[in-house]
């Protein structure tokens, strides 16, 4: 069984950069129980980074995480780790990739250059055009092709020894298409939490526009004023007075929003593909009485709108993934609310 801090369990935020780029990442869970959370974020992604274990190869849980990118359409970056270790066969992995993933899978490492190529010649008939005339594939037309998600580019290496690691960046900044975002504003709202002193915090995407401080901000019959823009990294933060379209900030002071949700012009959108497929009972200290925790409760709910708890003649029930996130919720009771 693993503790809890050796989880992601909320998704976490930080700024690299990246030669002239800045990036945010925004790293989500990866335990099956915690899927609905990764599914939220998913939807605020210019690209993302898919981690896959070099001795393991595509697993179940891969592939309903590749659909759930197909779904949302974002291009995709592959780095397949622990190639270090004993097992990690290059090409059977690819192979693995293709077959179990996408035949767009290539190969980016510098050393295969002229296959991938001719791989990328394959993919659509400007590129074949590009190659046949000049031998390659320009780099804009690469961009293109994994903007659009027909090419999804692999490296190989080892993040324990740092293997692979910087060729891996470098093409990341290469081949990311930069988004065009409209002039009005909008955002999406990925996360809801609380921070150490209780305030409530909408971590949100601005896709259009700019969001200022004491903006009034539209949403699903609300309109409140952004209090504070907070740019996290890692656990620290700091207050801007705004944050340009592509930015993902904290906002201080949204009493109502709710994960997945849109503001401004942007639409709230389709439905979550995952849902939690248990019910359990929460079972109370003698000395703990469920009216008195049950709101303190909706703050979990809050952040997380799947768990759904709900009171049936003085019982408490909630909707889970699994054993290991009634775990951790068993620890976040405990740790905010003292029960």
């Amino acid at each position: 069984t693993r503790r809890s801090s050796d989880l992601t369990i909320f998704s976490k935020q930080a700024v690299l950069p990246l030669g002239e780029t800045e990036l945010t990442l925004l790293d989500t869970p990866g335990h099956v129980d915690f899927s609905a959370e990764m599914e939220r974020t998913l939807r605020v992604l210019d690209c993302a980074i898919l981690v896959i274990s070099g001795t393991d190869g595509v697993q179940g849980h891969t592939r309903t995480l590749w659909r759930l990118l197909e779904r949302y359409g974002v291009p995709t970056f592959l780095f397949v780790n622990k190639m270090d270790l004993a097992g990690a066969d290059k090409a059977a992995l690819l192979a693995g990739l293709k077959a179990g993933l996408d035949e767009g899978c290539v190969d980016f490492t510098p050393a295969d250059r002229e296959r991938r190529m001719e791989q990328l010649a394959t993919c659509r008939e400007d590129a074949l055009e590009a190659y046949l005339d000049g031998g390659e594939v320009p780099d804009a037309l690469v961009r293109q092709l994994v903007g659009r998600r027909l090419v999804f580019p692999c490296w190989f290496g080892s993040g324990l020894k740092l293997e692979g690691i910087d060729e891996f960046l470098e093409g990341l900044a290469r081949y990311v298409e930069p988004p065009v975002y409209p002039e009005t504003f909008s955002a999406r709202v990925f996360k809801i939490s609380h921070d150490p002193q209780g305030k409530r915090l909408t971590h949100l995407k601005v896709t259009g526009g700019t969001l200022r401080v004491r903006d009034a901000v539209p949403y699903a019959g609300h309109q409140e004023k952004a209090a504070q823009l907070r740019l996290y990294s890692g656990g620290r933060f700091r207050a801007v007075d705004q944050v340009p379209a592509g930015g993902v900030c904290a906002v201080q002071e949204l009493t109502a929003t709710c994960g997945g949700q849109g503001l401004g012009a942007e639409e709230s959108g389709i439905r979550p593909v995952l849902e939690p497929v248990m019910r359990y009972r929460v079972a109370l200290p003698p000395d703990c009485d469920s009216r008195t925790l049950l709101p303190q409760l909706r703050q979990l709910e809050e952040e997380d709108p799947q768990l759904r708890f709900t009171s049936h003649g003085g019982e408490i029930h909630v909707s889970l993934m699994g054993r290991i996130q009634a775990e951790i919720l068993k620890s976040l009771v405990s740790e905010r609310f003292g029960v």
